[in-house]
């Protein structure tokens, strides 16, 4: 086998000669069995199985623009606040089967009550262990998705704000 580039009438080192190589065998058969394929056509549902959606991440962005809007009560953190509402907020938006968007993130904190200027004291008695947290712990961001039903995330922005629902929409 002789390089197609150089003239054959060049001397060659022997460690720059182009080796044969030999072919990867045909597989015969498929192989099935690995630990994260699915084997129906229904995907799996429930708790901790999450819901995909295209470009969930952008949900982190908006959560950084909307987190100097958000109104938090005495001992809350803003890191785990923002990353809860971005969390809501992707899920909202893969629910529908679209990316998020501003008005998912505004909608899931206001779900929350965090765009309230004074929400009642239930409420945030209520959010403030759901968010405990969340920006450093998986299983705390599995617990906080988990805990809010999808048909809350379903309801219209305005249905959203009105605070005489929320224990219904929260599961409290």
């Amino acid at each position: 086998m002789t390089p197609v580039a150089q003239p054959t009438f060049v001397p060659v080192p022997d460690a720059d000669r182009v080796r044969p190589s030999i072919p990867a065998p045909v597989p015969t058969r498929a192989r099935t069995g690995r630990p994260g394929e699915i084997r129906t056509p229904i995907l799996p549902s429930g708790p901790g199985f999450g819901t995909t959606g295209p470009d969930q991440g952008y949900a982190l962005t908006l959560a950084h623009r909307l987190a100097p809007r958000l109104r938090l009560a005495e001992g809350e953190d803003r890191h785990d606040v923002a990353l809860g509402v971005a969390l809501l907020g992707a899920r909202r938006a893969a629910l529908a089967g679209r990316a998020p968007s501003i008005y998912d993130l505004e909608f899931a904190a206001g779900l929350l009550g965090y765009l309230f200027s004074e929400p009642p004291e239930d409420l945030i008695a209520h959010r403030r262990p759901l968010l405990r947290g969340v920006a450093h712990s998986y299983d705390a961001q599995r617990a906080l998705i988990d805990a809010i039903p999808a048909a809350a995330l379903q309801l219209s922005p305005r249905e959203a704000i009105d605070t005489a629902q929320w224990r219904e929409w929260l599961g409290a």
